[in-house]
């Protein structure tokens, strides 16, 4: 089964790598504005995508310029600052409810998670300046009997934070 997993799992990272391409190099200059200038990058994860905030951090290689995002710190926000919201679906409640805040703000931002095939009511991927799809829709491996497990939307996810960070700091490194 891991070798499925392993399998289906680099698909996804290959899929995101090359269909994401431009979007991550766009959500990264919009992010730099915020880290070049006198701004912060805020990082809101929805659920387990919390995970990519503490990585963005508290790791050993945080985002330069990155805060964590809270729900009530959102009205505290400048003009200069940049925020990056993360989820497992773009259509996901919370998120969209941050998105529709930081439009009637004027913040730029940029969000990371799956683009559902049916879209109804709100998605963060029409309300961002840049989205970054996932394509994670469903688990990986199916059983016996023919239902699927082993869900990586967080792996997926940290991928695409990834190649924002790693783009981001290229940029960061030719303003210098």
């Amino acid at each position: 089964m891991l070798k499925i997993f392993t399998t289906q799992l680099s698909s996804y990272f290959k899929r995101i790598g090359e269909k994401e391409e431009f979007n991550l190099e766009d959500g990264a200059r919009i992010l730099a504005q915020a880290a070049i200038g006198e701004g912060n990058i805020y990082i809101y994860g929805v659920n387990e995508m919390q995970a990519v905030m503490y990585e963005a951090t508290q790791s050993a290689e945080p985002l330069a310029h990155a805060k964590s995002l809270e729900l009530n710190d959102i009205s505290r926000l400048t003009s200069v600052d940049r925020v990056l919201i993360v989820t497992r679906f773009s259509t996901d409640e919370k998120a969209v409810q941050v998105a529709h805040t930081l439009l009637e703000q004027g913040i730029p931002f940029v969000s990371i998670g799956a683009i559902p095939k049916e879209v109804q009511g709100d998605s963060i991927h029409e309300l961002a300046d840049v989205h970054i799809n996932t394509y994670l829709l469903q688990p990986l491996i199916p059983d016996d009997s023919g239902e699927r497990f082993g869900f990586p939307a967080l792996m997926t996810t940290l991928y695409a934070y990834y190649g924002l960070s790693f783009t981001l700091k290229e940029i960061m490194d030719e303003n210098e």
